[in-house]
C-alpha cells in the first residue's frame, strides 16, 4: 500500500471545454473488468447512460473515460492515477471488488474525488478511512438470511461454506452468514476458504475432504470464475448427485443469465439467491431492448445478451453522478459529494437513496433453480416476510416448500428434498462403543467368545438402540464395540471421535453434555436411596394373614358339612332342630360353627354323629392350634417400612452411604447432598450393595432408579426405596457434538433417532421393554427372616380328606337306614290313622278341628314310634 502512496503526488489539471460543446464539460472516469461479462455489461450501460443524460439535460455535457482493471489493485490504482491526473475526472466510478476499490480510494484521497464503488460490501471503517469514497452498490449481505432460511426451510441443520479467500468476501460471511445461520439454528460443519487463483489439484483436495464428511448441504459464495472450477471439479467427484444440495449466493447467481452451457450443465439442481429487480414497466423495457441490441452488436461473441444486475446498477450510478453535476454551484469535490449523497430517485436496479454514504441495502432476493439448458425462478424472499411467488403483494410464507416443487441435484425431475447428511455405508458403519463394567448386566452386557474371537452385545440399553434403529425412515449401519473404562472416559472417547456414539446405562448430566450430545433419555431419570426394610405389627386385618384366602374358604365349607351332617342325623332325636325352615337354617349353621365347643358329646344321640364329630375335633384341634401359633408369630414382627426415611437422618447419624464407583454419584452426594467424602463408600456390583446393607457396614446405597428398580425386585424382601427422588441422570445415547462424520450437534443422525425413540416409547414397545427387564429380576428371598407364610390347603390336606370322607360316610349310612325303616312303619301308620279319623266322626267333631287334633295325636305317636326306634338303634 506504501507504493501507491508515492502515485499521490501528481498535480491535478483543470479540465478544459472543447469548441464547439454547449454546457458545462464534466468528465467521469470509470474502472472496469472490461473482459470479462460484468465489465462488458458496465461499459455498455454507462455509455448509455451518459447518451441518455446528455440528450435530457443542456447544462451539463457528460463525457466518460474508462480503464481496465483486468481484476488486479495495482492495475486498478495505477488506472485511477491516470483517469485523475490526465483525464481530469471529478469523479470515478467502479471498480467492483473491495481489494480495487481500497487502491483507488487511496490514490483519490488527498485530491477531493468521490469514489462510487460498485463492491456490495466494505468495512465498518471505511467512511471514516476515505470520506470520499461512496458504495454505490446495494449491500447483499442481507442475502446471507434469505440463504439460511432456505436451509431452515428444509430441515437441514449443517452447512459447509465455501468461499473466495478475499477481503470483500470475508466481509460478506463474517460476521452476517455466521449471525443468520445461528437465528435459525444451523451451524457450520466446515469452513472452506479458496484462494481465487485455486487450480484443480487443490480443488480436488479440498473437495475430496469434504466429501468424506457426512454433510451435504453447501453454500458456494464466490466469484463467477472460480465458482465454474468448482462446480466442475464437484460434477467430477460425483457430488452433483442425490443427496447433494448446493446453494450459491448473489456473487455467483446474478450471472446465471449469462452462463454458457458448460457451467450451467455443472450446476444441475443448484439453488440460488441472487438480487431482485423490476423486469417491467416502460423504463427498463426500453433500456432492455436498447441494451440487448447494441450489446449484440459491441460483443458478438457473447450468446446472451440480455442485461443483469451489474448493467443496471452501472447505468444507475452515471445518472447519480449526472443528477448532481447538473446542479449549479457544484465546483469542487466536497459540494458534488454532498449532491451525490442527497440523490434520491427510483432507478432500474431499485430506490437510489443513500445512507451513511452506502446505497440502502437491498431486502428482497430472487430464488432462481438451475435445471435443464437455463434457470427457473422459483419466487422471492423478503426480509422480515419470507417467501412469495410474486415480488409484490404477495402472500407469504416463513418457508420456501410454499414456493413449490425444486428440482434438487441427482433427482432427475424428482422433487424430494434430500436428507442434507450421508448415511453410514456397510463398509464404513457407524462404531458405536459400549461400557463393559455396568453394575448390572441387566442394561449391558458384552460376553466373549475365545473360540471365534468375537464379542456378543445383550441387555435392555441395546435393546431399545435396536428398536429404535429399526423405527427410522431409513437403514443404519452400525457396529457395537467394547470399551472397559469408565462412563466418563467413555464420553470423552466420542468427543475425540474414536467412537461415533455410545450406547448403555449412560447417564445424562451436565458435566457430559458440555462434550458430547445426548438423545431423549430412554428411562426413568432420578437417583433414590436404597435401604433396608423395617417391620411393624399394626396392621388391622392381620388376623387373617394366618390363613391364604383358600384355606379360610376350606375351613368355613367344612365347618357347614359337618353341621348338616350333625342337624341331619340329630333332627330325629331333638325337637329343637324341627321346624320352619328359617329356623332350620340357623339351627344349621350354629351348629356348624358350635358343635365343638357348645355340645357336649354325651347330647350326641347317634354314634354316627359322634363319630363324624370326633374326627372333626380332631383336625378342628389341629387347625386352631396352627393358626394360633402362626398369628402369635406374626404379631411379634414388624411391618415393611424402610429404616431410614431421608436423607437428612443419615447425615445427623453421621452414616455411612454406598454409591457406584462407575457412574457419576459421588460427585452429586458430595455436592448438591452435601454428604461428607469419607462417608462415602464405593462398589462394583449389586451383591456388594446388598451385603453391605444387610451387615450394616453402610446404613443407605444411592442408585440410579433404573438400577435401583432392579435391585429391589431381586432382593424384594430385604430392601426398599426410601425418600425424595432426586432429578438428575436418565440413560441417553451418546452422540458428539464436535464430531463431523457421525453425529455432530445440532442436525444429522440425532433430530432422526430422537423422533424414532419418541416412536418406540409412545407404540408400546419401550414399555414391554422395560416390563420384561423387571421380569427378568427374579425374587432370591425367598422367604423373608422378618416374615411369616400363611397356612394353605395344601398344610391339612390329608386332614380334610379324612374329616370329609368320615362325615360323609356317616350321612350316607344314616339314609340308608332311615329308608328302610319308613318302609317298615308306613303302612302301620296309615291304618292308625284312618281308624282314629272315623271313631271321633261318630262323636260328632267338626272336620276342620278333628284334623288339628289328629294331627297332634299323630305327631306324639310318630314322636313315640321314633324313640322306641331309636333305642332298638342304639
Amino acid at each position: 500500500m506504501k507504493t501507491f502512496l508515492l502515485l499521490l503526488f501528481f498535480p491535478v489539471a483543470l479540465a478544459l471545454k472543447p469548441e464547439g460543446i454547449n454546457g458545462d464539460e464534466r468528465v467521469i472516469g470509470a474502472i472496469s473488468d472490461c473482459n470479462t461479462r460484468v465489465g462488458k455489461e458496465e461499459r455498455v450501460a454507462m455509455d448509455m447512460a451518459i447518451q441518455d443524460f446528455n440528450k435530457m439535460h443542456s447544462q451539463t455535457f457528460l463525457m466518460l473515460r474508462l480503464k481496465c482493471s483486468e481484476h488486479k489493485p495495482i492495475k486498478s490504482a495505477l488506472a485511477a492515477r491516470h483517469l485523475i491526473s490526465k483525464n481530469k475526472v471529478e469523479v470515478i466510478l467502479g471498480p467492483r471488488s473491495w481489494e480495487e476499490t481500497s487502491t483507488v480510494a487511496e490514490v483519490s484521497e488527498n485530491y477531493d474525488v468521490p469514489i462510487l464503488s460498485f463492491a456490495d460490501s466494505s468495512p465498518l471503517r471505511a467512511a471514516e478511512r476515505w470520506p470520499f469514497l461512496i458504495q454505490a452498490a446495494a449491500g447483499t449481505h442481507i442475502q446471507m438470511k434469505a440463504v439460511a432460511n432456505i436451509i431452515q426451510s428444509w430441515g437441514w441443520r449443517r452447512v459447509n461454506v465455501i468461499y473466495e479467500d478475499t477481503d470483500s468476501t470475508a466481509n460478506g460471511i463474517s460476521p452476517y452468514l455466521y449471525g443468520a445461520l445461528q437465528a435459525v439454528d444451523v451451524e457450520i460443519s466446515n469452513l472452506l476458504p479458496l484462494p481465487s487463483f485455486g487450480n484443480s489439484s487443490l480443488l480436488h483436495e479440498e473437495l475430496g475432504n469434504l466429501k468424506k464428511e457426512q454433510c451435504r448441504v453447501f453454500v458456494v459464495h464466490t466469484s463467477l470464475e472460480l465458482a465454474t472450477r468448482v462446480f466442475g471439479v464437484a460434477k467430477e467427484k460425483k457430488m452433483m448427485e442425490k443427496e447433494y444440495v448446493w446453494i450459491t449466493t448473489d456473487s455467483i447467481t446474478s450471472s446465471v443469465h449469462s452462463m454458457n452451457f458448460s457451467l450451467i450443465s455443472s450446476m444441475q439442481g443448484v439453488v440460488g439467491v441472487r438480487n431482485s429487480f423490476l423486469e417491467t414497466g416502460p423504463h427498463f423495457n426500453s433500456f432492455s431492448t436498447r441494451f440487448y441490441g447494441i450489446f449484440g452488436r459491441k460483443y458478438p461473441e457473447e450468446k446472451h445478451h440480455e442485461p443483469g444486475i451489474f448493467a443496471l446498477q452501472a447505468y444507475d450510478a452515471v445518472r447519480i453522478v449526472g443528477l448532481a453535476m447538473n446542479e449549479p454551484t457544484k465546483s469542487n469535490g466536497w459540494q458534488l459529494l454532498e449532491s451525490i449523497l442527497k440523490t434520491d430517485f427510483n432507478g432500474l436496479s431499485g430506490n437510489i437513496r443513500f445512507k451513511g454514504k452506502k446505497l440502502e441495502s437491498a431486502t428482497r432476493f430472487q430464488i432462481i433453480n438451475i435445471i435443464g439448458k437455463h434457470y427457473r425462478e422459483l419466487g422471492f424472499w423478503t426480509e422480515n416476510l419470507g417467501f412469495s411467488h410474486t415480488i409484490d403483494h404477495g402472500v407469504y410464507n416463513l418457508s420456501m416448500e410454499s414456493l413449490g416443487d425444486v428440482i434438487w441435484p441427482g433427482l432427475g425431475g424428482r422433487s424430494s428434498a434430500p436428507r442434507g447428511w450421508d448415511l453410514p455405508t456397510i463398509e464404513n458403519p457407524l462404531k458405536i462403543g459400549v461400557p463393559n463394567g455396568s453394575i448390572t448386566n441387566k442394561f449391558v452386557k458384552v460376553d466373549y467368545d475365545s473360540s471365534t474371537d468375537k464379542y456378543t452385545f445383550s441387555g435392555f440399553s441395546l435393546d431399545v438402540f435396536d428398536e429404535t434403529a429399526r423405527h427410522l425412515k431409513y437403514s443404519l449401519q452400525y457396529k457395537f464395540v467394547p470399551f472397559g473404562g469408565n462412563y466418563n472416559d467413555l464420553v470423552m472417547k466420542v468427543q475425540s471421535k474414536e467412537f461415533d456414539a455410545a450406547v448403555g446405562d449412560i447417564a445424562i448430566i451436565s458435566n457430559r453434555s458440555k462434550y458430547v450430545e445426548f438423545t431423549h433419555a430412554h428411562t426413568e431419570t432420578g437417583l433414590v436411596m436404597v435401604v433396608p426394610i423395617l417391620w411393624h405389627s399394626s396392621r388391622a386385618w392381620l388376623f387373617v394373614k394366618p390363613f391364604t384366602k383358600a384355606m379360610w374358604f376350606l375351613t368355613f365349607f367344612i365347618n357347614v358339612f359337618n353341621g348338616f351332617v350333625v342337624w341331619s342325623i340329630e333332627r330325629n332325636y331333638c325337637s329343637e332342630l324341627r321346624g320352619p325352615v328359617l329356623n332350620q337354617i340357623g339351627t344349621l349353621l350354629w351348629l356348624a360353627f358350635a358343635t365343638l365347643f357348645s355340645i357336649k358329646g354325651e347330647k350326641l344321640h347317634s354314634n354316627l354323629s359322634r363319630m363324624a364329630t370326633v374326627v372333626w375335633l380332631f383336625v378342628s384341634l389341629i387347625i386352631t392350634q396352627s393358626y394360633t401359633a402362626s398369628l402369635s408369630s406374626m404379631l411379634t414382627v414388624q411391618n415393611l417400612e424402610p429404616k431410614i426415611t431421608n436423607i437428612e437422618t443419615l447425615k445427623s447419624n453421621n452414616a455411612l452411604i454406598g454409591y457406584s464407583n462407575l457412574s457419576f454419584v459421588r460427585g452429586y452426594l458430595e455436592g448438591p447432598l452435601g454428604f461428607k467424602s469419607s462417608n462415602i463408600r464405593n462398589f462394583t456390583s449389586t451383591d456388594e450393595y446388598a451385603l453391605a446393607l444387610r451387615s450394616g457396614a453402610i446404613a443407605a446405597a444411592f442408585l440410579e432408579v433404573p438400577v435401583a428398580k432392579l435391585f429391589v425386585a431381586k432382593y424384594c424382601k430385604s430392601f426398599t426405596i426410601a425418600g425424595p427422588t432426586s432429578l438428575v441422570g436418565g440413560y441417553g445415547f451418546v452422540i458428539s457434538l464436535s464430531l463431523m462424520k457421525a453425529f455432530p450437534k445440532g442436525s444429522l443422525l440425532l433430530p432422526d433417532i430422537d423422533e424414532a425413540l419418541l416412536n418406540v416409547r409412545e407404540n408400546g414397545v419401550l414399555k414391554d421393554l422395560e416390563q420384561s427387564l423387571i421380569a427378568s429380576e427374579q425374587c432370591v428371598d425367598i422367604k423373608s427372616d422378618n416374615e411369616t407364610a400363611s397356612l394353605s390347603p395344601q398344610n391339612f390336606f390329608v386332614l380334610f380328606i379324612i374329616t370329609g370322607v368320615t362325615s360323609s360316610a356317616s350321612l350316607l349310612i344314616y339314609y340308608f337306614r332311615a329308608k328302610d325303616r319308613f318302609e317298615n312303619s308306613s303302612a302301620q301308620y296309615k291304618g292308625i290313622w284312618i281308624a282314629t279319623t272315623m271313631v271321633l266322626k261318630k262323636l260328632g267333631y267338626r272336620r276342620n278341628r278333628l284334623s288339628r287334633k289328629m294331627s297332634d295325636v299323630a305327631d306324639s305317636g310318630e314322636s313315640r314310634i321314633e324313640v322306641q326306634l331309636g333305642r332298638v338303634d342304639r
